[in-house]
């Protein structure tokens, strides 16, 4: 057995056939690949997601080495998505992985035709484009998953899944909840955010732990696999 045919081996016996035969053919566009979007890229891919459009203005920085999985000593000021897609087209060859060096921001969103994917993963650490491609994707209706914040956490296990509206105890949730009403506009649909609900009184606001990140990132990858997975024929 070559290694493109044995690739997804493992997969298909715990999903089945039918299950990876879906998911080869899933689309799916991740806006941000950092410390949490670049791991759920990965997991992806790694899973049998056939067609995935990465999505980030970002070039590598040394201080994204601690945790994202495109930085490395090598690729610093090199742009995040052509990293990625280069290390995922070797993880698999035969994948449609489309890199986009582009930031979403409220100007930029109508460039992102969301309906023409399967799923929509958030990842964005701004707060004005977060709250954009929120309210955007839940207008339109997509299959959308939003990552909350992951800063100021040391506890992988705290890491858990809820609907937006009951996230308790992620001032990134509370922020954009603020915002929400500040401004009388709100999301259209239901949706499901990765978040923790861990306290950490450090002087570093936005200091980060890739154990942490990467379990957001790996969640949202799991999000999508499962849902696959759980579609009737």
């Amino acid at each position: 057995m070559d290694s493109t045919n044995a690739l997804f081996t493992r997969t298909e016996m715990m999903l089945g056939a039918e299950t990876l035969r879906r998911m080869a053919a899933a689309r799916v566009i991740l806006f941000g690949v950092g410390g949490v979007g670049s791991w759920c890229a990965e997991a992806l891919i790694r899973s049998g997601v056939g067609h995935l459009t990465l999505v980030d203005s970002d070039c590598i920085e040394p201080t994204n080495i601690n945790r994202q999985l495109p930085a490395l000593s090598t690729t610093v000021g090199m742009p995040k998505v052509a990293v990625m897609r280069d290390r995922l087209l070797a993880v698999n060859p035969q994948a449609d992985i489309v890199a986009r060096q582009e930031r979403y921001t409220p100007e930029s969103a109508e460039c992102f035709d969301l309906q023409s994917f399967d799923y929509v993963v958030d990842a964005i650490d701004s707060l004005k484009d977060k709250l954009n491609l929120i309210l955007r994707a839940t207008q339109l209706g997509v299959r959308f998953y939003s990552s909350m914040g992951a800063a100021r956490k040391l506890d992988p296990l705290q890491v858990q899944v809820s609907e937006f509206w009951k996230v308790n105890g992620c001032p990134l949730a509370a922020t954009l909840r603020k915002r929400m009403r500040k401004a009388g506009t709100y999301p259209s649909g239901k949706f499901l955010c990765v978040w923790s609900p861990e306290r950490n009184e450090q002087s570093q606001p936005k200091g980060t732990l890739m154990p942490v990140t990467a379990t957001f990132g790996l969640t949202l990858a799991s999000l999508i696999i499962r849902d696959i997975a759980q579609q009737q024929v």
